[in-house]
């Protein structure tokens, strides 16, 4: 048995179990997936009632994981690039049913004008990947990914079914939050939250913070996508579909809200906080009640062309209807991150959480981890 590392953080009694459930984690997790580090988050009501943090930020066990210990998230990233655009919608500067084309006249080529911003934030551009083979250290180019994205024709009739665009999404959406905002979304994300609200967030991490950063023990084996098609390989399995031929500092440094979000689970769960309390965090209204309608209606449902599963996708995020992997209410969304990390919020009960951790399993979503503590909460509740 792994022995059981020291836990840290806040647990009262009443949710006992999900303590129980995070150092099982360390100990009995299923498929060999006993954590090196992780840490939990729950907020209720924009309080914070849980946050738990255990194990070892380095692969020699000799730094321990602490409450500052950055973690990289990868897609759970994408749940606060969705909220970024909403303020977008909320000022008046994006409307989801309006087409991306009219804020953003290149990216309509090649079939792609009448594409609304609701339809490109739910997947349904069929742009999640390169049609053509790419180097992947095109990534770090911004208006070289772009020039390719918006000149490329779409994999499928657009608004027909979701396809998720693992990586592409980031570069798309922060193109069009930049041309209507002014600032790119990691700059505002530290001006509009991070600042304001001692969020420890990073869309774009300096090397000043880099000393921070967990390390990650990536997974055992690759992610089950299902019947492998050129749609999935250029989403995921293409030489050019994820950056590369840089270093991880670069990677680190370089903005790309789809995928290379730092932060802590603290402030994951407190920012979707907005989510789960009807547009407020920390008593100041962020959305209003008609744009966080608008930001979590389901716009499509269906057999995904990308992941392996029926989602019903909202405006960035995945609703929990059908997928049941964020407790037990239909209306919570959330977003998971590849590797195992989450976060999501229940407008129904008021709360939101989020999950990180290093040691990275094969789970698209739904990692049996995060299910185990998330479930332990519910029944707290």
């Amino acid at each position: 048995m792994t022995p059981l590392p020291d836990i840290h953080g806040l647990c009262p009694p009443r949710f006992a179990a999900v303590k129980d459930a995070f150092a099982a984690n360390f100990t009995d997790a299923p498929e060999g997936l006993n954590e090196q580090a992780a840490r939990f988050s729950v907020c209720v009501g924009g309080e914070t009632v849980v946050d738990l943090w255990g194990g070892w930020a380095d692969a020699a066990k000799t730094v321990p994981y602490e409450a500052r210990t950055l973690t990289p998230v990868f897609s759970t990233g994408k749940a606060v690039m969705s909220l970024l655009i909403a303020t977008c919608v909320e000022r008046g500067l994006l409307d989801y049913e309006r087409p991306v084309a009219s804020y953003w006249p290149a990216f309509g080529q090649a079939g792609k004008a009448a594409i609304t911003v609701g339809q490109l934030m739910s997947h349904q551009a069929g742009l999640p990947g390169f049609s053509e083979t790419v180097d992947p250290v095109i990534w770090f180019d911004r208006e070289a990914v772009l020039d390719r994205l918006t000149a490329q024709a779409p994999m499928w009739p657009p608004g027909t079914a979701s396809g998720y665009h693992p990586i592409t999404i980031g570069f798309l959406a922060g193109e069009l939050f930049r041309l209507v905002d002014g600032r790119s979304m990691g700059a505002a994300l530290r001006e509009d939250f991070a600042a304001p609200f001692g969020l420890d967030l990073w869309i774009g991490l300096p090397e000043a913070e880099h000393g921070r950063v967990a390390a990650l023990r990536k997974p055992a084996s690759a992610p089950d996508l299902g019947t492998i098609d050129a749609i999935k390989t250029s989403a995921f399995l293409d030489k050019g579909s994820a950056p590369g031929g840089r270093g991880s500092a670069e990677w680190r440094t370089m903005e790309m809200p789809s995928a290379n979000l730092h932060g802590t689970a603290l402030d994951l769960a407190r920012v979707m906080g907005t989510l789960a309390n009807g547009g407020m965090l920390d008593g100041q209204t962020i959305l209003s009640a008609g744009v966080l309608a608008q930001m979590l209606r389901e716009r499509i449902h269906g057999r995904d062309k990308v992941v392996p599963f029926d989602v019903s996708w909202a405006a960035g995020l995945m609703r929990n209807e059908g997928l049941h992997i964020f407790g037990p209410n239909p209306t919570a969304v959330g977003h998971c991150g590849w590797g195992g990390s989450c976060a999501f919020a229940d407008p129904d009960a008021g709360l939101s959480g989020a999950y990180v951790m290093t040691r990275q399993s094969p789970y698209l979503v739904g990692d049996p981890r995060a299910q185990r503590l998330i479930g332990a909460l519910y029944e707290s509740l």
